[in-house]
């Protein structure tokens, strides 16, 4: 089984072929093809190959399955004694995507 960490977003995820994630959303549409280049470490049963920091001519490949948002929360700052209060609604958008080859 083969597996890689690979750098989106901000963040690092561990996949590997025919895993499904939820990143920070792409700008592709839903069905694209996604390669992902900042690929920090590819491990196979026996080798590992590990990136300094990222392994040149590597990437992982990915499909876009559906971009959408999250579920609605609410931001409430609160100052006692000041009657201080403020509520705000946030929604993030993400991009679930599925790995297809590493």
């Amino acid at each position: 089984m083969k597996i890689a960490v690979i750098e989106t977003g901000g963040k690092q995820y561990l996949v590997s072929e025919g895993k499904r994630l939820r990143i920070e959303k792409l700008e592709e549409k839903d069905g694209a093809k996604i390669k992902f280049d900042y690929v920090l470490l590819i491990a196979d049963e026996d080798k590992v190959e590990i990136g300094s920091p990222y392994l040149k001519g590597k990437h992982v490949e990915g499909e876009a399955v559906k971009t959408a948002r999250t579920r609605k929360i609410v931001v409430f700052h609160y100052h006692s004694k000041t009657r201080y209060r403020k509520k705000n609604t946030h929604r993030q958008f993400y991009t679930d995507i599925k790995i297809t080859k590493i």
